[in-house]
């Protein structure tokens, strides 16, 4: 790695990836560790042309980012973000006696720290440090147990990078040649497009059934149940599972009766004055087991479905959880728990359950091994060797609910199996047979801490039991209620986060640690938008999708992409050379590269942006440079309509079509006119949703005022009062008492809004931005900022005494900071919101460049006088120049400054 030396002489420099890290990490180091953040990868292949180095620009190449052509050699840039990182980095280094790469223990923590080592080129001893936990304990061990980089390691993630760039920047083009300029295709993110776009061709494909059945209120001893009619005259009755899931069509073969609405409205009003006997009752005493800990993927669904979070936020959470100490590394798919994990869960389960709750002996969980597993490390659990009660963290927020979640999941996994008893009965009244269930909580073990799909594990008790009064066989019933329902079978549901997930890493597509960011790209490009949870393809997933299942059919099959993880796996493994696989790839009359120029000549543009859906034979949809379209016939001549952003595939019907194209070549019935200037008023589909619009379009007004719908209301829903009123927003409500400034409501990107003196409030869901009050909003401006933009001022100290700017505390995602105008500067060790005075905030604030008087524009802070020069030079960038050690320690009230020498 670097030049062996002895010394223990000097700063001990550590590498993290964050600041946050980093300054969790300096709690358990002593003054002689230095610890800095690299912030992330400081090299990687050029984004765009001005990232590629003058020397290598006119090669064919370069612009690829790999020289295919020379072994797959990488062209590493040092992104201009990064050279202040870089160089403060050199500048530490210098002074330092060793270096510890201190970076995740996987594959892109790995490559981080091999880039450092190439760009530093460090002289000194240098060692890799890993932990899976930001501990005391872990910290002071993972310095003891230091070992070299794993080039294996190295080479796998490096692979990954290559073999990503040469799928995206060999395919991408043939998209932006064949659809539309701008797309883009990934190795792992066209699989998942295909997926959604698969499942959303199975609904279009889906024709609804209805069937019928009988429930009825039956009452014994008091207790009131239900009961369904299960068999009439020995035939049984068909149920959901009776139809098939794909065609939504009964199974052939299906030996079942189908009640129509007259039949079971006649069985309703003839079996009510029949007699109800218990003919058979059945008690079977059941167990459950808890699930497994946490690994990467299950963390990701379960905080889909329990927390609403999507993928990308889970990671975000779980790693500031991770760095600031609270949980064990969060890209894992081992559920593997060590024996210090076992001992702490337990520990709490006898503390705040009793003995009852733990099992006799611990639970293993084998470390799980999925198809393209990345490196096995523990579980993910509450950090440590004694579990942090969630109430007693401090943490608020998602921060919170996250780590309560990871909590409850490793208690329970210690705790004994839930016992259940469940009822079957079985009524006959005349030809008709009915049946009821039901379940009961003997002991409820482990759903005591962690019930899946629930945030509150009382309350899901109390929903699952269902309590069936004691029956036994020729007991009477008596019939309350008697009633037909109706039913209509349901298409395959479109994905979620959370299914999604769960299917790529069934079929061993991508790693749990990169679901989601291919989840994220897929959604930030255009090719899905979220309904609720739901996942909706659109129209360009749909097409881009059939294009590439038609032309380039192995870069989007579950399989091959699965072998493709599998290969880099044997990369990291050592057991597969990383040269030759990308070549296999890559190169030759079967590589990428000569199918993609192939099948170049064979795509017909005109078809490849067009698409047909069943059922909707008279009409072609079709992707363009402004968007998705279709086009149809009217009088033997051919007419086209813009489809509307948020318009499903599967949604769009031939009426929904008539209407969009109706409305292109007649324009829209008016609503009414507008009472103050006559001109009329028109509610109209656009490519981002439905709107309100005033007057037509003109020559002299290409551009007529417009409002957009407020969300969940539907175009038939708006009348001429509500078109006035969407057309008025932004409306003041009222002046603010405090200020005597505006209040106004209106609707933005975001959705519906209160604003007053440049500070906005969303409008929560079920609140009307036409209906709001004056009140109601003075009550919303009151409350702590959320959402989007800075929080609200954590503390103002006051006017700063050159600029009048106010200095503020803020919390940011690297922890607290100061701000003044345009001056951040983070708070130093030791010092809070709480405990930091104007003066501090000031000196930090002159320190980080200070602020102008006229404009309060940045400027530098004249240098303070040089200290006395001494024999030995004091190490460099110890403490800023603008501030002499002294002078920074009075003022943050440091009663001694220690000056360490630099290493000759």
């Amino acid at each position: 790695m670097a030049k062996k030396g002895e010394s223990n002489d000097g700063i001990k420099l550590v590498i993290v990836e964050s600041p946050t890290k980093a300054k969790t990490i300096r709690k358990f180091l002593g003054r002689e560790y230095v610890v800095e953040s690299c912030m992330g990868h400081i090299r990687d292949l050029p984004k765009s042309a001005k990232d590629i180095p003058e020397k290598v620009k006119k090669e064919k190449w370069a612009q690829l980012g790999v020289n295919v052509d020379k072994n797959f050699e990488p062209l590493y840039c040092v992104p201009k973000d990064k050279t202040k990182v870089v160089k403060n980095l050199k500048d530490k280094l210098e002074e330092a006696s060793e270096l510890y790469l201190a970076t995740d223990e996987d594959r892109e923590g790995e490559s981080i720290s091999w880039h450092l080592l190439e760009v530093l080129k460090p002289k000194v001893p240098t060692k890799r440090m890993v932990f899976h936990e930001i501990t005391k304990e872990a910290i002071q061990k993972a310095l003891k147990d230091t070992r070299e980089i794993d080039l294996n390691l190295v080479r796998a993630q490096e692979a990954r990078r290559v073999l990503d760039r040469l799928v995206g920047y060999t395919i991408s083009p043939l998209l932006w040649k064949k659809v539309a300029y701008g797309l883009s295709a990934g190795r792992v993110q066209s699989v998942a497009v295909r997926l959604i776009a698969e499942r959303e061709l199975e609904r279009v494909r889906f024709k609804k059934s209805s069937y019928w059945g009988v429930l009825a209120e039956l009452a014994k001893d008091g207790v009131n149940f239900e009961s369904r009619l299960q068999q009439y005259k020995n035939q049984r009755i068909a149920t959901g599972k009776d139809f098939d899931g794909l065609t939504g069509q009964l199974t052939a073969g299906k030996d079942v009766l189908v009640l129509d609405d007259k039949l079971a409205a006649k069985l309703s009003q003839d079996l009510k004055s029949g007699s109800w006997t218990v003919s058979e009752v059945e008690e079977k005493p059941t167990t459950r087991k808890p699930a497994a800990p946490f690994i990467t993927s299950t963390l990701q669904q379960e905080s889909n479905r329990k927390l609403g979070l999507s993928s990308r936020e889970t990671m975000q959470v779980a790693q500031k959880l991770y760095e600031q100490g609270f949980i064990t590394y969060m890209r894992t798919d081992s559920t593997f728990l060590s024996e210090e994990a076992i001992k702490a869960s337990r520990e709490c389960i006898q503390s705040k359950y009793g003995k009852e709750y733990l099992t006799p002996q611990p639970r293993n969980y084998a470390a799980k091994k999925v198809k393209g597993a990345q490196e096995a490390h523990e579980a993910i659990r509450p950090a440590g060797n004694q579990f942090m009660d969630p109430d007693e963290t401090g943490l608020t927020g998602q921060q919170f609910r996250l780590y309560d979640m990871i909590w409850k999941r490793t208690i329970a996994s210690q705790m004994v199996d839930a016992r259940q008893k469940q009822v079957s009965a079985k009524i006959q009244v005349g030809d008709a047979l009915f049946g009821a269930s039901g379940m009961t909580i003997e002991f409820p073990g482990f759903l005591r801490a962690y019930v899946e799909g629930s945030d509150d594990p009382e309350a899901d008790l109390a929903e699952r039991e269902v309590r069936l009064p004691a029956l036994k066989v020729k007991d009477s019933v008596k019939v309350s209620k008697l009633d037909p329902t109706s039913h209509e079978t349901k298409p395959p549901a479109r994905y979620t986060e959370a299914s999604l997930v769960q299917t790529m890493e069934k079929e061993g597509i991508g790693r749990p640690s990169t679901y989601a960011s291919v989840i994220g790209t897929i959604i930030d490009r255009g090719y899905v938008r979220k309904n609720g949870t739901a996942l909706v393809p659109t129209f360009t997933a749909m097409i881009v999708s059939k294009l590439l299942s038609s032309y380039l059919t192995e870069y989007v099959d579950l399989g091959f992409t699965s072998e493709m993880e599998q290969s880099l796996d044997n990369i990291a493994e050592g057991d597969l050379d990383w040269e030759k696989y990308l070549a296999s790839i890559y190169k030759g009359p079967k590589g990428l590269r000569a199918l993609v120029e192939a099948q170049e000549e064979k795509i017909n543009p005109d078809d490849a942006r067009t698409m047909t859906l069943e059922g909707m034979d008279r009409y072609k949809f079709h992707v363009g440079r402004y968007g998705a379209y279709l086009t149809s016939t009217r009088d033997g001549e051919d007419v086209s309509a813009s489809l509307p952003d948020n318009e499903s595939p599967a949604d769009i019907t031939p009426e929904i079509a008539e209407r969009l194209i109706d409305q292109k070549i007649n324009g829209a019935d008016a609503l009414g006119k507008d009472p103050k200037t006559g001109l009329p008023i028109y509610v109209l589909n656009g490519r981002f949703g439905p709107y309100v619009q005033l007057g037509d379009v003109s020559p002299e007004d290409d551009k007529p005022k417009r409002a957009s719908l407020p969300p969940n209301t539907q175009p038939e829903q708006v009348d001429l009062n509500m078109a006035l009123e969407l057309l008025s927003l932004p409306k003041t409500l009222g002046i603010h008492p405090g200020t005597s400034k505006e209040i106004k409501a209106g609707l933005g990107r975001f959705g519906p809004f209160v604003v007053h003196d440049g500070d906005y409030r969303s409008i929560p869901k079920g609140e009307s931005v036409i209906t709001i009050t004056l009140e109601r909003a003075l009550e919303m401006l009151s409350q702590p900022k959320k959402g989007r933009g800075r929080a609200a001022a954590l503390k103002d100290l006051g006017p700063h005494p050159d600029s009048g700017e106010a200095v503020q505390v803020f919390n940011g995602p690297y922890g607290p900071y100061i701000k003044c105008g345009k001056v951040n500067s983070s708070l130093p060790e030791g010092v809070t919101p709480d405990t930091i005075t104007l003066e501090q905030a000031i000196a930090l604030i002159n320190e980080k460049g200070g602020v102008s008087k006229a404009k309060g524009k940045a400027k530098k802070a004249p240098s303070a006088k040089k200290a006395a020069p001494v024999k030995e030079a004091p190490a460099k960038g110890a403490l800023k120049k603008a501030v002499t050690p002294k002078a920074k320690a009075e003022v943050l009230g440091v009663k001694k400054v220690v000056t360490r020498k630099a290493k000759k």
